[in-house]
């Protein structure tokens, strides 16, 4: 504040001849470029576009990619007969497991503290496999849920890297653990809904 007390006459000078010169120069940055966002969104009758940097178009694409193959519960049709499987089949793939652990790798600033995972290994144990009863679920009829728990155990190389202000790399062997659920209904009785 006691910058601008002591500047204050020069800022106000240099506002005005701002003021006073940029409209009358020719220059048409920001007023060509309002007109043309103007026609493009009254022709195409959309607003115009807004910039999204790649970390957020990133986060969308992985929020899409993790609805798309493991948010849904699928609800599948009785497999009848004595060869019918009734144990899990389904283990977690190592998309899933990598995409469930706590992401401290991301938000890192490049060349500042970045953070990498190296020779990751995957240790899968089926620990719940059990079937209930039929019941009536909501939205899907008369099912009986199956549930297949996994405990996934992933080792790995914690990279931990800086290059300013002070240069180091640090590496030390990392062990996280996480619960997988692929519980899933099956129908108790009905006709086959594939076609």
């Amino acid at each position: 504040m006691p910058y601008v007390r002591k500047h204050a006459k020069r800022i106000a000078v240099i506002v005005v001849l701002f003021a006073l010169t940029v409209p009358n120069s020719g220059c048409t940055l920001l007023t060509g470029f309002l007109s043309v966002t103007w026609g493009w969104m009254c022709f195409w009758e959309t607003s115009p576009f807004i910039p999204v940097t790649p970390y957020w178009s990133q986060l969308i694409e992985d929020r899409y990619h993790w609805e798309q193959r493991y948010a849904k519960v699928p609800v599948l049709d009785p497999v009848e007969g004595e060869h019918a499987p009734l144990f899990c089949l389904d283990p977690p793939s190592p998309d899933e497991v990598m995409r469930s652990l706590p992401d401290d790798t991301q938000g890192g600033v490049y060349f500042l503290a970045e953070t990498h995972r190296n020779n990751v290994r995957i240790v899968v144990e089926n620990i719940v496999d059990t079937i209930g009863e039929c019941r009536m679920y909501p939205l899907a009829g008369p099912c009986r849920l199956k549930k297949c728990h996994y405990k996934c155990t992933v080792y790995f190389d914690k990279t931990i890297r800086s290059d300013w202000p002070i240069p180091f790399s640090n590496t030390h062997s990392t062990q996280e653990v996480v619960y997988v659920d692929h519980d899933h209904l099956i129908r108790c009785a009905g006709p086959d809904t594939q076609q």
